[in-house]
């Protein structure tokens, strides 16, 4: 199976190609539009800054081709938050796949911080791409979350309850790093590449 990995400047590239070779996946790492057309799946990773991001997204014409792509397609933290109509982070317009606003979390109580760090429990799971992961727990690291909208296939609860993954159409995303969750996350990755 021929696996793209987007090339852009947001980090956490290199554990997402080192969790892909584990599964005996040789992606290619490439930003050429022909390369992510011609897929048969298309990973779009990431960690970093929403404007900045979605800046050399622009400029380098990758806005485009991500939107134009027809095979499955997986979004993986900012990859998640770049595929929705808006962010807060950097006050800009995204990719627009999904009809979601991110938002940034608005701590309520003292314990409550921001970034949200650490392992935390997924519910409401639907979708082939969460088949057997009601109730595991993943790996998240973030500032921003996209509220709970029709698209929503999983959710994860700090401070409030909030997209943990979403689906529409051959689009699919998570909020949490499946490369970083284990064998949980691991299956994840193995349902999209099966789908």
């Amino acid at each position: 199976m021929n696996v793209a990995v987007v090339k852009y400047n947001a980090g956490n590239i290199f554990s997402v190609m080192n969790a892909l070779r584990r599964m005996g996946v040789e992606p290619v790492l490439t930003d050429k539009a022909d390369e992510l057309r011609k897929a048969d799946r298309v990973i779009f990773p990431g960690q970093g800054e929403a404007s900045n991001a979605m800046a050399y997204l622009h400029e380098h014409g990758l806005d485009e081709v991500i939107r134009s792509l027809s095979q499955p397609v997986l979004g993986i933290c900012i990859g998640q938050q770049l595929l929705c109509r808006h962010s807060e982070e950097g006050n800009v317009d995204c990719l627009g796949i999904f009809d979601a606003e991110v938002k940034r979390f608005c701590p309520t109580r003292h314990e409550d911080k921001v970034p949200c760090m650490g392992w935390n429990k997924l519910s409401h799971v639907s979708s082939p791409i969460m088949q057997g992961i009601e109730g595991e727990y993943v790996y998240f690291v973030h500032s921003f979350y996209v509220p709970l909208c029709p698209e929503t296939i999983a959710t994860a609860d700090y401070i409030l309850p909030y997209s943990a993954a979403l689906h529409k159409d051959n689009f699919y995303a998570t909020q949490f790093h499946p490369e970083k969750s284990g064998s949980v996350g691991e299956r994840i990755i193995k349902n999209f590449m099966e789908l």
